[in-house]
């Protein structure tokens, strides 16, 4: 996954770096290199990132549901709603 397309999905989804690092259990500054192509994410950290992306897609306010569960409920909540977003059958 190139830089570019981590900062796609992020602006896609109307995240900060830190609200994305939050979700993926890294230092914001792992995000905003990677956004500079200085580091690539794992491929857990890709497919998880793919899976964000799908999210966005499928669901244009999933962004500001997942902003909302991060301040309120935390990341795991996020987490499902992104997943479920990502994967779900409509």
């Amino acid at each position: 996954m190139t830089g570019p397309e981590v900062h796609a999905i992020r602006t896609q989804l109307g995240l900060s770096q830190v609200q994305l690092a939050q979700l993926l259990g890294v230092h914001p500054l792992t995000v905003s290199k990677w956004e500079r192509s200085v580091l690539a994410p794992t491929p857990h950290q890709a497919a998880l990132l793919d899976s964000f992306g799908k999210a966005g897609k499928a669901k244009q306010q999933i962004g500001s549901e997942v902003s909302n569960l991060l301040v309120t409920a935390g990341v795991a909540m996020a987490l499902l709603a992104l997943l479920s977003a990502a994967f779900d059958k409509k």
